[in-house]
């Protein structure tokens, strides 16, 4: 290990072993977004699937969320264990899917409808990550992990070739120290890649960091960061990294890692299982907007989810005219009480109640026990809600700069309480790494 992961792993990260589709792969069918998305639109895998056809792709490797109760789960997740092979075993040869693997991270431009977001792809260290609710590590969950979710993903990593990145990190940089050096540092750098993404996600391109150099640079920027999280927060231990999406993704990571290190301590040092990777983006980029994720409640009417929130404080409803006009009564910024909105068969319902945190710490506990899920984006929100027998509960915006704050003082917050951008920003997946000996 060279001096600078040595310096790096103080901070829970290191340079990763990156392996990119080779120059035959047509990227726009190989890139796929991130499995946790459209859960509850089956026409959209539909497509990903007819448009990729038999073209090589990561949609080979990925278990989309919305089959998850598919009766053949087993047989899927063998399936994508065999595609990882066959990927990995072809590296070297002539018909090559994937290039050979490089130690260098990734500086990634990802452009959508609201911007350019910016970030770098690191390898994460298990041992510098703790989700719970106690935690004082230097990266640190955003929100509650609910151990039901974890096997499916947990079966997946085991015994894979491969791992396909779709977690994001933040990190609290308000100067926009780091990403300014990474322009700075890749301003003449060629594109490794740069591609238009498929069904409506925009593009992306990348330029690699390989140089010691400019790594000993970005390693000075992590540690000022880092320090500065100390002061900031008036915290004993540094708080550098928020997992912004992805949290259960990173949480089976480290729980297959725990169940690996327990049973061959002997190679917990070396085994690349231990890491996971991540892009790291700022917090602070414009480019990046903070959705609420909203609730749908499947088998009840308007009336049943009235009289499951009746219980919040000071509560009380307002009848709305429509969509439009409830979304713009929850998102009245000025209005003195929390707020959220009910949509089902028809009506249109507003909540209000006393003021107080998240809506989503008030409003999930009651509705446990409900089939919930969660949806991202108004518009897919109402197309759902418009189902029979299902409830839409509208969130308001979520103020993205308290986050860390939060996070600090109370711990994670309730699970799929935000989002980072619609469903189509998402992160898709491009660049692999190893994690099997």
């Amino acid at each position: 290990m060279n001096k600078t992961n040595i310096q790096l792993s103080d901070l829970g990260i290191k340079i990763p072993q990156i392996i990119l589709p080779a120059k035959s792969v047509d990227l726009q069918k190989w890139a796929v977004i991130a499995c946790d998305q459209y859960t509850q639109d089956a026409a959209y895998w539909e497509a990903v699937a007819s448009f990729v056809g038999d073209a090589p792709s990561t949609l080979d490797m990925i278990y989309p969320e919305i089959y998850l109760d598919e009766s053949d789960r087993a047989g899927r997740i063998e399936r994508i264990h065999q595609a990882m092979r066959g990927y990995v075993e072809k590296i070297y040869k002539k018909d090559a899917v994937l290039n050979p693997p490089r130690q260098a991270g990734a500086y990634i431009e990802r452009t959508t409808r609201r911007g350019t977001r910016r970030g770098i792809l690191v390898a994460v260290d298990m041992e510098s990550y703790d989700w719970r609710a106690d935690s004082e590590s230097i990266i640190r969950a955003t929100e509650g992990i609910l151990q039901e979710r974890l096997p499916a993903r947990m079966e997946i990593r085991r015994n894979a070739a491969l791992e396909l990145p779709h977690v994001l990190l933040l990190i609290d940089d308000r100067e926009n120290i780091l990403i300014s050096l990474l322009k700075k540092l890749l301003a003449k750098a060629p594109a490794v890649y740069d591609t238009p993404l498929m069904m409506g996600g925009g593009s992306v391109r990348c330029k690699l960091l390989y140089r010691n150099n400019d790594w000993a640079l970005i390693r000075d920027v992590f540690e000022h960061l880092s320090r500065t999280s100390i002061n900031r927060y008036k915290i004993n231990n540094p708080f550098l990294f928020a997992v912004g999406d992805g949290n259960h993704s990173l949480a089976a990571a480290k729980a297959v890692w725990d169940e690996y290190k327990a049973a061959h301590p002997d190679k917990a040092d070396t085994h690349p299982a231990r890491y996971a990777l991540a892009e790291v983006v700022n917090l602070y980029d414009p480019a990046i907007v903070f959705e609420p994720i909203h609730r749908v409640v499947f088998n009840t009417d308007a009336d049943r989810i009235l009289k499951a929130l009746s219980a919040l404080p000071d509560f009380s409803s307002l009848e709305a005219g429509g969509p439009e006009q409830l979304q713009a009564m929850v998102a009245d910024a000025s209005a003195p009480e929390n707020r959220c909105g009910i949509i089902s068969g028809g009506r249109c319902v507003l909540v209000k109640y006393s003021k107080g945190g998240l809506p989503t710490v008030s409003i999930d506990p009651l509705l446990e026990g409900l089939k919930t899920d969660y949806i991202h984006g108004e518009e897919e929100l109402i197309r759902v809600a418009a189902q029979p027998a299902a409830a839409g509960i509208l969130l308001p915006p979520f103020d993205k700069y308290c986050l860390f704050e939060s996070v600090v003082r109370g711990g994670p917050l309730p699970r799929k309480s935000f989002s980072m951008g619609d469903a189509c920003e998402k992160r898709f997946y491009i660049e692999a790494r190893r994690i099997c000996e």
